[in-house]
């Protein structure tokens, strides 16, 4: 990743994604901290936090502090018919995290692209995921790609509740649940197999693909398998199937979700740093037509990915009541024309930390 001065690890990455999509030609979105609440109310099951926080506006609405950009985005978007709308974002977002009590202002940044889809449009987000990963980890990173229909072709049939079961146990790789929960449903044992088989499927490309066709039956999973080789293919013409895994353990709310869905990881990190997929569904659910694609990147994982060894400053510069002023403005310009960045003081403050510290003698430089 391209190293920027004085930026936290987060902002470092913002400038570096915004620039990323705006050479792909998506162009900035921005919207208010506050939306209505009942917006979130009504899409909590798409929300990566139930947790919202909320305030009374001064003409008796209730609001909420937006913990999420893409329900807004899709709530405003208007791709002409046959086209395509093409926004990234860089927001605030407020919720609860994992890794924290309380809530946080996150930092998030992605791209929604809206509208006429087509698989050229599929493949440039999948290839925007890909070099979002490879721009922030050096080009050390992993994509995990599967596809909803897949899944939800297989499960074709089932009642819901066992559906949304079936696709948790899927996401933990749990045979033995999937098996019970296909007996207790009264599910075909071949239903029971190629669930199993799924979940153990991880790989790249030329490894799962061919695993796959066993899978293949129906027009709904024939579908997903010919889009995901398509997609791949779409990835090794730009050099970056290297970095791609399949994997349906990642599958997850098909209220929501269609046709692909992805999360990436960089080293270092023990969770997903990037999450993204396909969402028609959530158009219809708020009345608009056409297809959705985008990810988000969650740029406050990258605080434990922070290059720098933990000073606050290259050099401290240390002068006494008897030293020019003059010469210690000069000697500090001397220092940073070397590139170091450089902090004057009188004596050492508490808790700085710096990788070298300056003295000027008494009267005289150091």
């Amino acid at each position: 990743m391209q190293q920027i001065p004085i930026c936290r690890p987060d902002e470092r990455a913002g400038l570096v994604l915004r620039e990323l999509y705006h050479r792909h030609g998506y162009q900035p979105y921005r919207m208010s901290k506050f939306e209505p609440y009942d917006l979130y109310v009504r899409n909590k099951s798409f929300l990566v936090s139930e947790n919202i926080l909320t305030f009374t506006d001064t003409d008796g609405r209730l609001m909420a502090l937006k913990p999420d950009v893409t329900l807004s985005i899709v709530k405003n978007a208007q791709a002409p018919a046959g086209a395509l709308e093409k926004v990234y974002y860089s927001e605030n977002v407020y919720r609860t995290s994992p890794a924290s009590v309380g809530y946080r202002e996150i930092m998030q940044t992605g791209l929604e692209c809206i509208g006429a889809l087509d698989a050229a449009a599929v493949g440039e987000v999948l290839i925007l995921a890909a070099e979002s990963l490879a721009a922030l980890g050096g080009g050390a990173y992993l994509l995990d790609l599967g596809h909803m229909e897949l899944v939800a072709g297989l499960l074709e049939g089932l009642a819901e509740g066992v559906r949304t079961e079936l696709l948790a146990e899927l996401g933990r790789k749990n045979m033995t649940a999937i098996r019970s929960l296909c007996a207790q449903a009264g599910a075909p044992h071949r239903l029971a197999d190629r669930l199993c088989r799924l979940s153990r499927l991880y790989g790249t490309p030329e490894e799962v693909l061919p695993q796959l066709e066993e899978l293949a039956e129906g027009p709904r999973v024939r579908a997903a398998l010919d889009e995901l080789a398509e997609l791949c293919g779409v990835l090794e013409c730009r050099g970056l199937l290297e970095n791609l895994r399949l994997d349906f353990s990642i599958a997850n709310n098909m209220s929501y979700y269609n046709g692909i869905i992805f999360r990436g990881y960089l080293p270092g990190l023990a969770g997903g740093v990037l999450a993204g997929g396909r969402y028609d569904n959530l158009m219809r659910r708020m009345g608009k037509t056409g297809g959705a694609v985008g990810f988000a990147v969650y740029l406050d994982q990258l605080e434990r990915l922070d290059g720098d060894s933990g000073c606050d400053v290259d050099v401290l510069l240390l002068y006494g009541p008897g030293d020019s002023p003059a010469a210690v403005a000069r000697r500090a310009g001397a220092l940073m024309s070397q590139g170091k960045s450089v902090r004057t003081e009188r004596g050492v403050p508490a808790g700085l930390r710096c990788r070298e510290i300056v003295r000027f003698g008494e009267g005289g430089e150091a």
